[in-house]
Order: structure tokens, then sequence, then C-alpha cells
């Protein structure tokens, strides 16, 4: 039901001058009004000159950050955050946690919970509470939305990515997600990302202007303009520069993976993680011809037929890539019953020549079944290393 704003700011600055504050942010902007500042977050900090009140915000180019003093200090820095017509608050105490979403008509609607009681050491067996890398409370997902499936599927790639990486990895990161659509793993893997210490730029890459938009807006509300860009253009020709050291390519359609992957390819990327989607160019082709003996049964039924396609081709996608210097691996990043697409071809470059027998198990499997994958058709016009 919505509430009165002013009660419910009143309720927000009570929090926020808690002593059991852990975190709040204020994000996004009301109808009409603009605040100045893109973002705020508030958090708790212990100088050597006593416990403060740390407020970093960003005007969408820059952060600023400052510690102020408990008591007057404080309530005054509050009071200023608060008079600003921002959009959204999220607030976490020890004991509660508030979001605050302004209507369109200036009213509040505010969802209270209380904060679960976190033990100083999880319980052992199946009884141990699961730990996500984005805190589940996170004002991310007040924007990209946060059902419990999506949530599940933000983590678990996010898992998949943090084992891409090395642990030690530090300074700058230039990342692009090809076909990233509406882009909630876009953002999510930013701020897990940029939360671990990193300096990340990153761009996402959608044939529709109407997402290009979107994302950028979304990106101007929480504050990250100046690391998190989006253009409008296809995988194969969206202009990218300089080259990123991370590619993602999460359920691009069909042949789409292998564009994003062949980019990758050039760009001499690090680390590649793709999820691919729908693979029907591998299935026509083993529709318009005999299987070869003795493995007519893997694809006469159609069902099989498409399912052995999938198999096929991720398997020719990750020996292509071993081809042309990467190390590769094809994981399940998501349950199953969250998605049957729930692969990931998982890559890093190593910059090894290809062995010749690494080059003839190949080659081997294509003459066989006498496909020729997109992947290779499209590596062929690249300097890249033979293949046979």
């Amino acid at each position: 039901m919505p509430e009165p704003l002013d009660a419910a700011l009143t309720e927000v600055r009570t929090l926020l001058l808690d002593p059991t504050l852990t975190r709040a942010v204020a994000a996004g902007r009301r109808r009409g009004r603009r605040p100045t500042v893109a973002r705020a977050e508030l958090r708790p900090v212990t100088l050597k000159a006593g416990p403060r009140l740390q407020i970093a915000t960003s005007d969408g180019v820059r952060p600023y950050t400052r510690n102020v003093a408990p008591g007057a200090e404080s309530a005054a820095a509050v009071d200023e955050l608060l008079a600003e017509p921002f959009g959204n608050w999220h607030v976490e105490t020890a004991d509660a946690t508030l979001q605050l979403r302004v209507t369109k008509s200036g009213e509040a609607q505010v969802h209270r919970a209380a904060t679960a009681v976190r033990p100083a050491a999880a319980p052992a067996g199946h009884d141990r509470a699961k730990e996500y890398l984005l805190d589940p409370g996170d004002e991310i997902f007040a924007e990209i939305g946060g059902s419990a499936a999506k949530r599940r599927q933000v983590d678990a790639f996010l898992r998949a990515l943090a084992a891409t990486l090395p642990d030690d990895l530090t300074g700058s990161l230039r990342v692009v997600d090809l076909g990233c659509g509406n882009a909630y793993l876009t953002f999510a893997a930013y701020r897990y990302l940029s939360r671990r210490g990193l300096d990340v730029e990153l761009i996402g890459v959608d044939v529709r202007e109407d997402q290009r938009r979107r994302n950028t807006e979304l990106a101007q509300r929480m504050g990250w303009a100046d690391k998190v860009s989006f253009v409008a253009g296809t995988i194969a020709d969206a202009v990218v520069d300089p080259a990123p050291d991370l590619v993602l390519a999460l359920h691009a359609c069909d042949t789409a993976t292998d564009e994003a992957l062949a980019r990758a390819v050039r760009w001499e990327a690090r680390w590649v993680l793709a999820a691919p989607c729908c693979h029907h160019d591998l299935a026509k082709q083993l529709r318009a011809q005999p299987a070869p003996t003795p493995y007519d049964l893997l694809t006469r039924q159609g069902i099989l037929r498409e399912r052995f396609a999938d198999v096929l081709t991720d398997a020719l996608r990750a020996g292509l890539l071993r081809v042309h210097g990467y190390r590769s691996e094809v994981v399940e990043f998501v349950d199953s019953q969250h998605t049957p697409r729930n692969l990931l071809i998982r890559a890093r470059r190593t910059g090894t020549e290809a062995t010749g027998a690494q080059c003839a198990e190949y080659r081997e499997l294509v003459d066989q079944w006498r496909v020729t994958p997109r992947l290779e058709t499209l590596l062929a016009t690249a300097e890249q290393p033979p293949v046979a």
C-alpha cells in the first residue's frame, strides 16, 4: 500500500542514524526531478579518529567520498541526502531492512523485513545457509528485478566468472558483453567485479537501439555511466575499441555465439565466457545427410538429432578455441531446472600453439560428420593458426 512520503523518509532517517546501520543506498530519481548526485552509498567505518559515517556519492562521472562524525554532523549530512529527489532508498541495519520506492504520484511504496540473523559459524551439513557472491539485498536487484530465480542465475553466473579470473587479479579490466539484451547479467558482472577492487570498464553490445537507450538510462540511474556504456550494433560489426580483456556472450542465439567467439579470438581476449543458446546451424547440416556408420541411431530420431547437434556444436567450439590458443572447457553454470540452456564455454588464453594431435583431433571429428562449423568459417578469414 502507498504511504505518505514524508513519513516514510522520516523512518529512513531514523534507520540511517541508527548505530546498528550496516549499509544504505540511494539511487534513481523521482518523476520530473533529478538529484544533484546520481547515487549515494552510506556505511559505518572506523577510523583512527573514531567511528564515522562514510558517504560515497557519484555525479555519474566521478565518485566523491567523505566521512562525517556521529551526532550533529551526521544528522545534517543525512538530512541533506533525504532532501534530494531520489527515487529509491535501500537501508540495512543489524535488525531491519527497508526498501523505499517513490511512485509516480509522489507516494512511497515501502517494503520492510527483519534482517536475517547470520550465525558466527555456518552449521555443517545440508542446512547451511547459501552465501551469495552478490548480496540478494543489493540495490541493483531493485533495478534489474529480484525474483529468486533471477538471483540464483546471477549467482551461478558470477561463480563461473569468479572461477575464470585469477584470485590475485588487480588493476584495470576491460569487459565487453556481446548480445547483452536487457543487460541484467552485465550490470551484475560490473557490480561484482568492481567490488573486488578492480577498475572495470564495461561495454554492452546489442543490436536493438531501444535496449541501448534503456540500458544507458539504467547505468545513469546507478551512477555508473562513466564506467558502463552501451552501443547498438551487431556482434560481428559493433565498434569496440580498444580490445577487451574479458568477453561475455550470454545466450546469444545460434551462430551469434560463434560470432562472439570469433571476435574474442581476434581480439586475443584473455578470458571468454559464452553461454550458447539454440544450435540450429549444425542441426540443419545433420538433417541434410546420413550419419556416418555406425551412428545412424544418434540422428534418426528428430529429438535425439537436435540434442546431439547441441553437444557436437559446443564440442567443436571448445576444440576450435583450443586450436587457437585457448584452454577451454564446457561446464554447467546453472541448474537445468532453471533453464535447459545451462552450459557455459569457459576459455582462458594461453597463447600456446596447438599441437598436431589437437588439430588432427578437431579435423577428424569435423570430417567424420561432414559438417562445417560456423566458427571455423568465421576464423578462416583472420590471420590465425591453421586448423589442419
